[in-house]
């Protein structure tokens, strides 16, 4: 049997790189977010996904993008440090998907 070549196929599946913003007060997460939001290096077809802080659980933002955008994430992830440490966030370390076993896969829309 033969695959149907005008048959859809799958999404590649997403990959994610977490910061997660412990000790971040909610007015410095906006700032970050603002920050964010409106550089260019994380264009589509980059995702940031954002988990605001809540009272006893850090803030968190997800850099999503799919295998084929690797090198566009990474730009990004060096742009998302220099905000970050420009709001006194201090990045200790960064994993990347597919680096020493982490597979970063993520699901959903």
């Amino acid at each position: 049997m033969t695959e149907d070549p005008a048959a859809p196929t799958a999404p590649a599946p997403r990959q994610g790189v977490v910061f997660s913003l412990e000790g971040m007060d909610e007015l410095a997460f906006v700032q970050v977010l603002h920050d964010v939001t409106s550089a260019a290096a994380f264009r589509r077809p980059l995702q940031i996904q954002v988990q605001e802080p809540r009272a006893g659980r850090p803030g968190a933002l997800t850099l999503v993008f799919g295998p084929q955008d690797r090198a566009l994430a990474a730009a990004a992830v060096q742009r998302l440090k220099t905000i970050l440490l420009r709001h006194g966030v201090q990045i200790d370390s960064i994993r990347f998907p597919g680096e020493d076993g982490f597979s970063g896969g993520l699901s959903g829309p």
